[in-house]
């Protein structure tokens, strides 16, 4: 299996700085895989919606796009770069999750016949949220959203599915969600790649969700880790070995609940544990001051569920 560690190590976080244009510029980090990296920061009509790191894979059968992105335009710039690599058609459109960038550009593939994948949950997701990201997002990003539909999946998965494309085989896993319901691992055993979604942030502080549940969340990465990746593509950030992922995403949510969940347990009110949570070596990470609040107030939400 062989990575590119030169592109990789190039792919810093400032490459990622927040409120950079979205130029879909495809960059290879294993044999036959290339990420689009987007911004650490929130989403913006500058970046057009892609604070998120997405890619596609490509083999001598067709590509397999992973993550259709946050709008119709940012879809047909994602085919548009992956023409730029190879003729190869695209035979399929994965979705990682229920976040809106990660399928909002599910029509611009859906209306060329192009099945999209998902787990049953993301299916789920997006029939009862759909609506409410893209309008959303269309606030957002005004005239660049014309066009886009809410578009779910067209092809679903329980738990486990393999696609075998041109001699490569692709499998997705679905472990328990965490950041939203359906969140998936995409697997590439030859490479030994792990495309995570938003199961992984890197680069930037996580965020927890209404939807979220910080217990499966960190069941999903306990099965991540035990595909043993080489190479992990988070949802943000920059692709790196399992071990970064391990520090800035699964530490942080297994002290974060273990916290709230003694406090609960101790029958300590909300703000007192949110106080005494101490998340300090964290700080590092971008967007911290913005989400540790709301993130340990969702974490202790989900802790009195348990």
């Amino acid at each position: 299996m062989k990575l590119f560690p030169i592109l990789i190590a190039a792919l810093s976080p400032a490459l990622c700085s927040p409120a950079h244009a979205w130029d879909a510029v495809p960059q290879k980090v294993a044999d036959s895989v290339y990420v689009f990296v987007g911004d650490t920061g929130p989403r913006t009509a500058t970046n057009e919606g892609m604070n998120a790191t997405t890619g596609f894979v490509v083999t001598p059968a067709g590509v397999v796009v992973i993550d259709s992105g946050s709008s119709k335009h940012v879809a047909a710039k994602i085919e548009a770069a992956v023409r730029q690599i190879t003729a190869q058609p695209i035979r399929y459109v994965i979705n990682t999750g229920g976040q809106d960038h990660r399928w909002l550009g599910n029509g611009h593939f859906a209306d060329q016949g192009i099945p999209v994948i998902a787990s049953e949950k993301t299916a789920a997701d997006i029939a009862t949220r759909g609506g409410t990201w893209a309008d959303g997002m269309a606030k957002r990003l005004g005239p660049a959203f014309a066009g886009t539909r809410v578009q779910g999946p067209t092809r679903r998965f329980a738990t486990r599915k393999t696609l075998t494309l041109g001699g490569e085989s692709i499998e997705l896993i679905f472990a328990g969600g965490g950041h939203t319901p359906g969140d998936i691992i995409v697997w590439l055993p030859r490479q030994r790649v792990a495309f995570a979604g938003d199961l992984v942030f890197m680069d930037r502080l996580l965020g927890i969700l209404p939807v979220s549940s910080v217990p499966h969340w960190l069941a999903s990465f306990d099965a991540l880790a035990a595909l043993r990746p080489a190479l992990v593509v988070p949802g943000h950030g920059t692709p790196a070995p399992l071990a970064k992922a391990d520090k800035e995403t699964r530490d942080y949510l297994a002290r974060l609940r273990a916290h709230m969940k003694k406090a609960v347990d101790a029958g300590e009110d909300m703000q007192a544990a949110i106080a005494t949570f101490d998340d300090k070596d964290f700080a590092y990470l971008p967007i911290y001051t913005e989400l540790r609040g709301q993130n340990a107030n969702r974490a202790y939400l989900d802790a009195e569920t348990e």
